[in-house]
């Protein structure tokens, strides 16, 4: 589900599961956690890019492999502060290539990257609440990102908004067309390539100071929460009802 290349000091991760839009599922969690391990301790890479197969880059939690979970409780959002952690504390620069769709935990990834450029078509949203869950685990890396404003609009409504929003709120870097996606993200990665590794990595400490090395407990309390959500009586009629292709009961409540 993942493909790994590397290619004069830059290491290209690429989310390979089209069929479900990149879906987070254990599997490919665990395949882009070894990944990003593996590019992390690779002496000659100095850039990371995170791309994606197919029209979405990632359609967030997988809910179908949620749903199979309720039981046992071990939902793939429970690992989902994994894949941020080493996205943001990555000592090496990471770019997300965003040339499709991103909902839910994509947008977690797209904001822990240091620099995220998208094609102007794509489109964002915080579909979470829409479902009967919450942006618990994202809104660590999310939240920095976003204007105030802009956050309690985008994570409450769930609205969907578009490249150049995305850019205004500070959620993605630049907005391109399709055609220029690939060049401007090279761009880059070159101008990354002429920099220091240990000052690249001395500055992104310097980036992330604010949460410094708080972040993995807020990432355990936020993890925590999200699983609650997920298998709440609101979170499994919310995944239940999308996947049947139905409103949830909340939005057509019976008559008093």
């Amino acid at each position: 589900m993942i493909r790994h290349s590397v290619t004069g000091g830059v290491a290209t991760i690429t989310l390979d599961s089209p069929h479900n839009r990149n879906a987070l599922s254990h599997a490919l969690i665990t395949e882009l956690l070894d990944a990003l391990e593996t590019a992390g301790a690779h002496a000659e890479t100095r850039v990371i890019v995170l791309s994606h197969t197919g029209p979405a880059f990632c359609a967030g939690a997988d809910l179908k492999e949620t749903v199979a979970a309720f039981q046992s409780g071990s939902v793939p959002a429970g690992r989902m502060g994994d894949v941020l952690a080493a996205i943001w504390e990555s000592p090496k620069p990471v770019i997300a290539r965003v040339g499709g769709a991103a909902r839910a935990g994509g947008l977690g990834i797209v904001a822990a990257a240091d620099i995220a450029v998208c094609a102007d078509d794509v489109t964002f949203a915080f579909t979470e609440v829409r479902i009967g869950v919450i942006p618990a685990v994202i809104s660590a890396t999310v939240l920095p990102r976003l204007a105030p404003r802009a956050a309690a609009e985008l994570l409450l409504t769930g609205d969907q908004f578009d490249a150049r929003r995305a850019v205004e709120v500070g959620l993605v870097t630049a907005a391109v067309s399709a055609a220029e996606l690939d060049q401007t993200v090279d761009r880059y990665a070159r101008a990354l390539l002429r920099a220091a590794p240990g000052a690249l990595a001395g500055t992104k400490e310097l980036l992330r100071k604010p949460d410094g090395p708080a972040l993995r407990a807020r990432l355990a309390e936020l993890t925590e929460l999200s699983v609650r959500y997920f298998t709440s009586d609101e979170g499994r009629e919310g995944i239940t009802a999308l996947l049947g292709k139905r409103d949830p009961a909340w939005v057509n409540p019976p008559s008093p």
